[in-house]
């Protein structure tokens, strides 16, 4: 799927003047798996359900306070559609209310039956859609899943923040959000949460380039 221009190495979020943080948001295994670990939400990937055994009550609330009480989303078509047929028939619970009234900004090339809104399709040039939203008045855009979409997200410098709800498992297989294309990054720590059965809720921030060191004794 092309998704857009190369990145623009010059910027980033922190010295762009843009006025809506992009977060991504992954249940994510030690090996760094993506794919949809929840019960039924995947009928393609032969681990599917891997995640629920370790989801408990203090891993959704602070899952809930990363993700924020107002935000809209950012989504690839494939982790849209999954949602879209799950999200509207759950009625009830911040979480799914949530979900289901923000507005889904969709990277698509195939607007058609984009039925759970409210939506928008980012247009031809994904990225260039992102760009413009991003630089709107509104909430916060939260990412989950879309591992074609986040990898160019991070590669292009357009990512504030990342919530990775690491799995004490190794998948071996299974779709990945980082890719080995994207520019050395340092990140911040902001939070941290281990609930009782083993998850890790992390919360990290950008904070520039990379900063190496030269082994003792180099000459520079």
């Amino acid at each position: 799927m092309q998704l857009g221009a190369g990145p623009d190495r010059t910027k980033h979020p922190i010295t762009e003047t843009l006025m809506r943080k992009i977060r991504i948001c992954e249940h994510i295994s030690l090996d760094g798996v993506i794919q949809p670990g929840g019960p039924n939400e995947d009928s393609e990937f032969a681990n599917g359900g891997w995640s629920a055994p370790y989801r408990t009550a203090a891993g959704a609330e602070a899952l809930a306070k990363a993700q924020g009480k107002n935000f809209d989303l950012l989504l690839g078509r494939r982790t849209y559609d999954l949602w879209a047929s799950f999200w509207p028939k759950v009625k009830g619970g911040p979480f799914a209310d949530g979900l289901n009234a923000a507005t889904k900004y969709v990277a698509t090339h195939r607007p058609d039956g984009l039925g759970w809104g409210p939506v928008e399709h980012l247009g031809a040039d994904i990225m260039a859609g992102v760009r413009r939203v991003k630089s709107t008045d509104g909430p916060d855009l939260i990412v989950w899943g879309s591992s074609t979409l986040t990898p160019v997200l991070l590669e292009q410098g357009l990512v504030d923040e990342v919530v990775l709800l690491v799995y004490p498992v190794l998948l071996g297989r299974g779709k990945r959000c980082f890719s080995d294309s994207a520019d050395p990054r340092e990140l911040a720590l902001v939070s941290t949460t281990a609930t009782s059965t083993g998850v890790l809720v992390n919360t990290y921030r950008y904070v520039g380039s990379l900063r190496t060191e030269s082994p003792a004794g180099a000459s520079s």
